[in-house]
């Protein structure tokens, strides 16, 4: 058998072919949700993507007998390492055919351009910061994929075991959750009390409120307030901000973005979005053109799904245990309703996060996907 090829991506054409490769590596699999193509062109050129004020990558592809057998994003997030008092290099965008010699040269690639600029460990999939996909699905493999997560064949995480040096890091666990016919009780006498005992109330933003007078960028402040203890996370800085408000802030259905408010003080959020699973499948790898647009269309106006995804949910720890968290659900349950959504699926959530994980109890709750995060020293 012919030796595995390392090629570096150095121009735009390349680039293309490293996204491809994804979509090509899935057509045909059920469970595989495409990404959006020019979300993912967006999100590895450095003259698009704020990440790269605090981020430097490189793209590897692997070749044999000329043909095109795996991929591999290299990055160091120094805003990250500074914050966690580390040297590593992240590896993502980790995707190969069922060959261990081209995961283990593609992985031998990333520590090489890693050390060569002194990092000390290798760790992931993680992308340039928290909001980009993290982590390896090692269950689940038989559940629909969704837009926010990776998906990617069981042979995956049978390599990494077969790698000498790297060991599980971090798991993230995923639920789904059945929309219930009536607000839980427990959901509801929390609400009641909370509203009494601290006059803390839901929000329902306008357009104008998120968009021109600056509630949309609170919210991902809020993010950074939040989410600081989590595992990698690096701190969105004003350019990341922006870009995740037009993201995601400017198409949102404001029925299913609920604020808790402290007077005028947002200590919380929870931004849900109808599911685009789906729809996403239909599309020819990831583009809106020729007729992916009309069935994005229909999620967003007419949300003919009948799931909903729990995007990100944030509350300030010092009002987690005044029940600020019952409040979002009890109002966003209600928009489920209405909408007939039929299931909600949270985003990953750490394994060790008791807190957030118990919110579930109250709730018919079932884990439905599991990603692994991947730690070497060097």
């Amino acid at each position: 058998m012919s030796k595995i090829e390392i090629r570096p991506v150095t121009n735009r054409k390349e680039l293309r072919q490293f996204i491809q490769f994804y979509y090509d590596l899935y057509r045909g699999n059920e469970y595989f949700v495409p990404f959006l193509y020019s979300d993912e062109m967006a999100t590895l050129r450095s003259d698009k993507n704020p990440s790269f004020e605090c981020c430097e990558a490189q793209y590897f592809m692997a070749f044999r007998d000329g043909q095109m057998v795996g991929r591999v994003a290299a990055i160091i997030n120094r805003r990250a390492n500074e914050r966690w008092n580390c040297s590593q290099v992240r590896f993502g965008w980790f995707d190969f055919v069922d060959d261990v010699e081209v995961s283990t040269a593609l992985l031998e690639a990333v520590e090489q351009w890693g050390s060569e600029r002194g990092m000390t460990e290798i760790a992931g999939p993680l992308g340039f910061i928290d909001t980009d996909r993290e982590g390896m699905l090692v269950e689940g493999f038989d559940q629909l994929s969704t837009m926010y997560v990776n998906y990617n064949y069981p042979y995956y995480p049978q390599h990494m075991e077969r790698m000498a040096g790297f060991a599980k890091d971090n798991d993230y666990v995923e639920m789904k959750v059945k929309v219930p016919d009536v607000v839980p009780e427990k959901f509801a006498k929390i609400t009641e009390m909370v509203r009494k005992r601290y006059g803390l109330r839901v929000h329902k933003f306008t357009r104008k409120e998120l968009i021109d007078d600056g509630y949309g960028r609170r919210v991902f402040d809020l993010l950074n307030e939040t989410y600081q203890n989590l595992y990698g996370f690096s701190q969105l800085s004003e350019r990341q901000i922006n870009k995740l408000v037009n993201d995601y802030i400017k198409i949102a259905d404001l029925n299913l973005v609920t604020a808790v408010m402290d007077g005028d003080k947002m200590v919380g959020f929870g931004i849900t979005f109808p599911s685009f699973s789906r729809a996403m499948q239909k599309t020819r790898d990831g583009r809106f053109l020729p007729f992916g647009w009309w069935q994005m269309l229909k999620i967003l106006k007419w949300h003919k799904t009948p799931i909903v995804d729990l995007l990100l949910i944030g509350v300030l720890p010092e009002y987690r245990a005044k029940g600020a968290n019952a409040l979002i659900f009890d109002d966003l349950i209600r928009w489920f309703q209405r909408y007939h959504f039929e299931w909600a699926e949270t985003g990953p959530q750490m394994e060790s996060n008791d807190g957030v994980l118990s919110q579930w109890q109250y709730l018919e709750a079932v884990q439905n996907r599991r990603h692994r995060c991947y730690r070497k020293k060097l």
